[in-house]
């Protein structure tokens, strides 16, 4: 198992599962046979999802499980209904019950449980370790379980040097690969000498300035860096509000109806900015009205939230493992100007491009993943001071999919908060629309269905201030 998911697999806590937990609503209904007929075809394919996470004192590895049982894995659950709830509120319910539920350990990381009964259709609760992968990863292998889906790719063996040992293999899968053109580029201005040595023999300027250029990338590439690490180191405390503080263990879930993409994609183009600075501009509205509708006082303050982004071709998501950095990005929540909001945002986002901190992140994790898990844990606390939120905005598909001959009608997943982080914001488009959802502790946040009531009327009210704008040629 690479240092990285090491690290993850050894993040759980009494108070957050590192389980990534999605929700999928059916419409007809499925049965549990055919669910568990389309897993074996599609899903088993991948490894993973049939081996056993072992610990010892050398670090992490995967075990084929020779007990391994499909009704122990993909399962049925039935709503538990109290006075005056609805369907989804039933639903929301157990969701955040299964959220705060540890997988087995003995066995393989992962369990779907089918609610046959949901609404006029069926519901799929679906929780994964993140060891096994990050969100990107599973969303590619679960696409392979809608009707069309494709099994896993051939892996090709690769011819392996005599004595190679598993740390290369490591540092080769999980820190150059990752860095991708910008690796190359260092390592073709710094180790290229043989080649540049004979190309300044031929065309002696034409090399000088090759090298010269070079230098500069390697320049401008080390003060990036060098910024990007005191942003890191010197990051302040996240502001103190009531979302902030130590989470108690009991979850809660919520989301939204879907917004139209048509209307998030003309206010972007009509404000000459990006659907994701659009929605999280909506995204700090919504936590900035709820924490004034419960009496603070949001005047000038500002929460962080981490980011995470992709590090690998999308291509080799279906290889699963950690293959991702964070940002921290700050919202500025108590902006209550709708516009004003979203230019903030978008001046904040366009500040991180080019960032190197993504790298720098996902090399902290890897350190993680090597030292015993005390110190593991002292190094990630410090995220848990200087955050608020895990938020991550997943693009789906833009057509509607089907399972089993069923219409996926909606879709949500949100991935796990760690250390003292109480609060997991998720944004997914699918099927021409937009969904907002969060998971919360109770004891920071005890009915998050209130910050999701507040997502829509941020939206509108952003739609109607454009809409009112002087339109121009």
């Amino acid at each position: 198992m690479s240092k990285v998911d090491t690290a993850w697999l050894r993040m759980d806590s009494d108070t957050n599962l590192m389980m990534i937990v999605g929700i999928w609503v059916l419409r007809p209904g499925v049965s549990l046979n055919d669910l568990q007929q389309r897993v074996q075809e599609r899903l088993l394919p991948y490894r993973r999802f049939v081996q056993i996470a072992r610990q010892d004192a050398a670090g992490a590895h995967w075990i084929d499980d020779p007990d391994f049982d499909i009704n122990r894995h993909v399962v049925t659950g039935t709503l538990k209904h109290e006075r005056g709830q609805s369907e989804q509120e039933a639903l929301q319910a157990r969701v955040a019950l299964l959220a705060t539920q540890s997988l087995d350990h003995e066995h393989p990381l992962w369990c779907f449980e089918l609610i046959e009964n949901h609404d006029g259709g069926s519901a799929l609760i679906a929780r994964i370790h993140h060891c096994i992968g990050d969100g990107i990863a599973l969303i590619s292998v679960m696409m392979s379980l809608v009707d069309g889906g494709n099994l896993p790719p051939q892996r090709k063996k690769r011819a392996r040097k005599a004595g190679m040992e598993a740390a290369e293999d490591w540092v080769a899968d999980t820190l150059i690969r990752p860095l991708g053109d910008l690796t190359a580029r260092a390592l073709e201005v710094a180790g290229g000498g043989a080649a540049r040595s004979f190309s300044m023999m031929a065309s002696p300027q034409q090399g000088l300035n090759d090298t010269l250029g070079g230098a500069m990338d390697l320049a401008r590439m080390g003060g990036q860096l060098a910024s990007d690490l005191a942003a890191l180191a010197l990051m302040p405390d996240d502001s103190t509000t009531r979302l902030k503080g130590q989470p108690g263990g009991t979850k809660r879930v919520a989301w939204c109806e879907p917004l139209p993409l048509d209307e998030v994609k003309a206010i972007g183009k009509a404000l000459n900015c990006s659907i994701n600075d659009v929605l999280l501009s909506c995204v700090a509205g919504a936590i900035g009205s709820y924490l004034r509708e419960m009496g603070d006082d949001t005047d000038g303050q500002e929460i962080r939230a981490m980011v995470p982004i992709n590090l690998r071709p999308m291509e080799d998501a279906w290889k699963l493992g950690n293959r991702f950095g964070l940002v921290p990005l700050v919202l500025p929540i108590g902006l209550d100007n709708p516009i004003e909001r979203v230019f903030a945002v978008r001046a904040r986002m366009n500040a991180l491009k080019g960032s190197l901190q993504p790298l720098l992140t996902f090399g902290l994790l890897s350190v993680a993943g090597l030292l015993i898990k005390p110190a593991q844990d002292a190094l990630l606390s410090l995220f848990g001071k200087k955050t608020t939120a895990v938020m991550t905005n997943v693009p789906g598909p833009a057509t509607k999919l089907k399972l089993c001959g069923a219409t996926l009608e909606q879709n949500m997943f949100w991935v796990p908060q760690t250390g003292t982080v109480g609060l997991g914001v998720s944004i997914l488009s699918y099927g021409g629309g937009v969904q907002f959802g969060v998971i919360a502790d109770t004891a920071l946040c005890p009915d998050p269905q209130r910050i999701i009531d507040q997502f829509a009327p941020e939206f509108e009210r952003l739609l109607m201030v454009t809409l009112m704008l002087p339109w121009t040629e």
